[in-house]
């Protein structure tokens, strides 16, 4: 059981610094052929920062742990959603964007609300509406398979785009000078290096995650959306108190929705384009939950234009409330 929990530990080390060396490398050969500072954020940087959460959940589907591909993804935006923009809120009143409000907001549950329907699609095609509350927590009921995955696949594509087509509409300076220039060699290094910890550190993740499960009697889904969840989050909720610390929340928002996004498209996307992944009923309801929150955050959001800090400490509210919960859900 020891070993397993260093395998955890240095699986999660692993991903954060192969992520870490990938943005680095991969930002400075951008950096080197001109590419605007913006497009860096929105590409390398925005896809290397959910790279733990990607080698995690394709290193699930493929070694057949679906339960685990599919909280993680769940599990990290519960994670993000409410507790990393939940505790900065606390900190300090974040304020949103138009752009939050009538643009990402409405795209992540609009991504989310597409990921439950075919979810209840499954569900309902092999039960009456009637038998849904018999359905015992850990039975398959739907599959995520290819036509979904290249399907968000395909959304995140067009996302990326439109990201870049208005990034160059409004261009900004502010990150144009921040990306350090690398010497090429040491550049290249960095990525494959990187990679190779992100892929190492995913099969570590897994592994020991579906272990410790095992050996607990604990389900792939909870571990799932609780210790690696919180897991491959680390970055973003360090990153975003230390910014919330130092009063600098403007971007606290855009950066967990902007996870989010990324999180179902390209993780969940990639994941079923790869290897179709059978989902139990857990899941399907932790989805829909995820969704109410999502759409919870937007009010917030919407009623006086930012998150106060009362809010703020009822997101972390919610998610304490929704950990409680699964861990009974297991119990029983």
């Amino acid at each position: 059981m020891v070993t397993y929990f260093e395998f955890l530990i240095v699986g999660f080390f692993a991903l954060i610094k192969g992520a870490d060396m990938f943005v680095d490398g991969s930002s400075s050969i951008a950096k080197k052929f001109h590419v605007p500072g913006v497009i860096i954020g929105l590409t390398i940087v925005a896809m290397g920062t959910s790279a733990p959460e990607l080698a995690v959940s394709i290193s699930a589907a493929l070694q057949g742990s679906n339960e685990i591909a599919v909280s993680n993804v769940v599990g990290s935006n519960f994670f993000n959603i409410l507790v990393v923009l939940g505790l900065c809120s606390a900190i300090h009143p974040v304020p949103v964007t138009k752009d939050i409000i009538k643009k990402d907001m409405p795209v992540n549950i609009g991504i989310t609300a597409l990921v439950v329907a075919v979810g209840a699609a499954g569900v309902l095609a092999g039960r009456q509406l009637g038998d849904i509350t018999k359905i015992p927590m850990d039975q398959k009921v739907a599959t995520f398979g290819h036509g979904l995955g290249f399907g968000l696949t395909a959304i995140f594509v067009v996302y990326i785009l439109f990201l870049i087509m208005q990034a160059k509409k409004n261009p900004t300076k502010d990150n144009e000078e921040k990306t350090e220039i690398i010497p090429m060699g040491k550049s290249i290094f960095c990525i494959l290096f990187g990679i190779t910890l992100i892929v190492s550190g995913g099969e570590a993740v897994v592994y020991s995650a579906k272990n410790i499960a095992l050996s607990f009697g604990m389900s792939e889904t909870l571990v799932g959306l609780t210790i690696v969840a919180v897991g491959t989050s680390l970055p973003e909720l360090v990153t975003s108190i230390v910014a919330a610390g130092k009063g600098q929340v403007d971007m606290a928002v855009g950066n967990c929705v902007g996870s989010d996004i990324f999180n179902v498209l390209l993780i969940l996307g990639v994941s079923c384009a790869i290897h179709p992944i059978a989902v139990n009923f857990a899941s399907i309801c932790d989805l829909t939950i995820l969704l109410a929150c999502n759409v919870l955050c937007l009010v917030f959001c919407i009623t006086g234009k930012r998150i106060n800090r009362g809010e703020g400490i009822t997101m972390v509210g919610l998610y304490v409330a929704y950990m409680i919960f699964a861990c009974v859900r297991e119990l029983g």
